[in-house]
């Protein structure tokens, strides 16, 4: 192995896969994809646990700040039913302060595509930083990103979800529930948890209605629809793709004219169901 600039290049064939043939190859294949297969009920076994996990009122009022101005917790959803919230870390203390922001959470953000599939199952997905707001314009123009990213420097937000503490900054994603005007925390990882995610499969499968697809093992009452039938190309939703219905500029938190899909019931049954087999293929 040798490295050029920050690029690992492979000098030599003594470490590499060994080479079969074409039979050989499948048989070996075959196998592995067992052990997938299993990974992937594993996972589906997972996010049915998740959907099934209690929540947390949110009764404390946090200000933000976006490209609009101030606004308050309930307006990061953008009018829709589910957000999940990046904790970005970008602050004094954090490596490339205060022209830079942290470069694990800068690859997250790589990651994200076109919010218009999360948008189509009433998600929003936004980051947060305890960044004031000049420093992340300034620094999300310079990386290319639309993601909405908001600073929230003038409240306790950080604190109080324990990813600014004395010991310094870490990142993490959270998951939070509106019913009206409550607002409900129902999820969080951190570490590897976030290393998975950036597809939007994976980020549906942290919320607590999951990925709305009648396959999937859910709570009574929850809303779900046949696989595929809702999948559109990006720009052909009949929903927002970053805000093409509002009347103003898609980032601000002020603009929650977005329509759901279908309707979605008003509050969701939050009774623990034992999970049962998933039956959709791979």
């Amino acid at each position: 192995m040798a490295t050029k600039g920050n690029t690992v290049e492979t000098k030599t064939s003594e470490h590499l896969p060994q080479i079969v043939s074409r039979d050989e190859w499948q048989r070996a294949r075959d196998q592995l994809l067992v052990k997938e297969k299993a990974a992937t009920r594993a996972r589906d076994a997972l996010a049915a646990e998740r959907r099934r996990l209690p929540m947390v009122r949110i009764d404390k009022d946090y200000v933000f700040e976006g490209e609009q101005g101030r606004t308050g917790l309930t307006d990061l959803f953008y009018g829709r039913r589910q957000l999940i919230l990046y904790h970005f870390m970008f602050a004094p203390g954090v490596e490339g302060w205060p022209d830079a922001a942290c470069q694990g959470c800068s690859w997250y953000a790589d990651n994200i595509g076109n919010l218009s599939h999360l948008y189509a199952r009433d998600t929003s997905l936004v980051m947060v930083s305890r960044a004031p707001l000049p420093n992340i314009q300034r620094y999300k123009k310079r990386m290319g990103w639309s993601v909405p990213w908001f600073s929230s420097s003038e409240s306790d937000f950080n604190e109080d979800f324990g990813v600014t503490t004395a010991d310094g900054e870490t990142s993490g994603t959270s998951v939070f529930l509106r019913d009206g005007k409550d607002v409900f925390h129902t999820y969080f990882t951190s570490g590897r948890g976030d290393e998975m995610l950036g597809g939007f499969w994976a980020f549906l499968d942290l919320t607590p209605l999951g990925r709305q697809e009648d396959w999937e093992d859910s709570p009574s009452g929850w809303p779900q629809t046949p696989p595929y039938q809702w999948w559109q190309r990006h720009d052909e939703y009949n929903v927002d793709k970053l805000g093409e219905r509002r009347a103003t500029d898609p980032s601000s938190p002020t603009s929650n004219t977005i329509e759901p899909t279908r309707p979605w019931p008003e509050s969701p049954s939050l009774k623990i169901e034992p999970t049962k087999p998933v039956a959709r293929k791979r």
